[in-house]
């Protein structure tokens, strides 16, 4: 038998004491006949910060989807050199002649410096490069730290060992420094010196070192659990009827650990936007002419005394996404598990 959830098996814990406190939080009998999906999407709906950042959250991801529409209603691009094409856009030094970085009603957000590339559509397209590499290496490392945390902690002995090393030297590595090392010498392997580096090998490759460097986390987090979860009396019972090791795990521990899957998930996912928007201030992340958050803000950086226009746009957005995504992380964890709540 599977336990209806971790929370009301933890030790010492009374379920009646919890069911009261369950009911009296959500309305007394209205729990009555409710699954535990139900309860958590009652408990999140009342969170207005919850739900407030879940409608940012959800903007972000819009504006990603549909990038190519937006382009199309706004009638520019994100790689034409409008500055360098239009006379009196750009002065001799390469700065917008208009106030505000030439913010006016046909660049919304001004022109790029040097290039003179809308800011607008470069920010849109930029949301899209740096969440689409973000969704990827967040569901491998998912993937892969789920795999790897249940294994090593149901099999135990040395599997558990092993597994643990790996672990504990992946997290010892300073990541940021391995990725401005190791993204080099991956390109390095498959792209001559006197060739430039195509744009998918260089995306293939940031996903694939932030994979390595990113799934062992989680899979610490979820090894720990199953520690807890494989001597409680339920896999016990399960042993004893013969249930294959296969049974087991996904019949009766994973059930018991989506809620800190979900939320591990959803705290990752804003790490990696920033880890791959940090490659590419460091020059070492998406390379032109693909729009990228981290080159902005490396071009910004250069160019803030003269415009610091330029700056303020991605710098506020990359802000507020990433505080409405830790702050919906949050109150997802609150709505799981409401004992977590301070």
């Amino acid at each position: 038998m599977t336990l209806p959830s971790q929370a009301a098996t933890e030790p010492g814990s009374d379920p009646v004491g919890d069911a009261s406190a369950q009911a009296a939080e959500t309305g007394g009998s209205a729990l009555v006949g409710r699954s535990p999906a139900q309860l958590m999407w009652r408990r999140f709906r009342r969170d207005r910060t919850g739900v407030v950042s879940a409608c940012i959250v959800a903007f972000f991801f819009l504006v990603a989807l549909l990038a190519p529409v937006i382009s199309w209603l706004y009638g520019k691009d994100a790689y034409t050199t409008y500055g360098q094409n239009v006379p009196g856009l750009l002065n001799e030094y390469g700065y917008p002649i208009a106030p505000n970085g030439g913010v006016s009603g046909e660049f919304w957000f001004g022109l790029e410096p040097g290039l003179g590339r809308d800011v607008f559509m470069q920010l849109v397209y930029g949301i899209r490069t740096s969440l689409s590499i973000a969704i990827i290496v967040t569901i491998v490392t998912t993937f892969i730290g789920v795999v790897m945390g249940i294994w090593s902690g149901y099999a135990g002995g040395k599997t558990d060992y092993v597994i643990g090393r790996i672990i504990d030297t992946l997290l010892a590595f300073p990541s940021q420094l391995f990725l401005i090392v190791f993204l080099p010498v991956v390109e390095a392997a498959f792209v001559s010196p006197d060739e430039e580096t195509p744009v998918w090998l260089r995306y293939v490759s940031i996903c694939v070192v932030l994979t390595v460097l990113g799934w062992a986390t989680i899979s610490r987090l979820l090894r720990a659990q199953v520690l807890s979860l494989r001597e409680r009396e339920f896999i016990e019972a399960a042993k004893v009827t013969g249930a294959s090791p296969a049974r087991i795990i996904f019949k009766e521990l994973l059930p018991n650990l989506w809620t800190p899957i979900i939320i591990q998930s959803t705290l990752a996912l804003p790490l990696f936007v920033g880890a791959e928007a940090g490659l590419g201030f460091l020059g070492v992340g998406m390379t032109e002419p693909t729009p990228d958050w981290g080159r902005m803000f490396l071009v910004g950086s250069n160019v803030y005394h003269q415009d610091i226009t330029y700056l303020v746009f991605p710098g506020v957005s990359m802000v507020i996404f990433v505080v409405a995504f830790n702050l919906l992380g949050d109150s997802l964890r609150d709505a799981f598990d409401p004992k977590t709540r301070r």
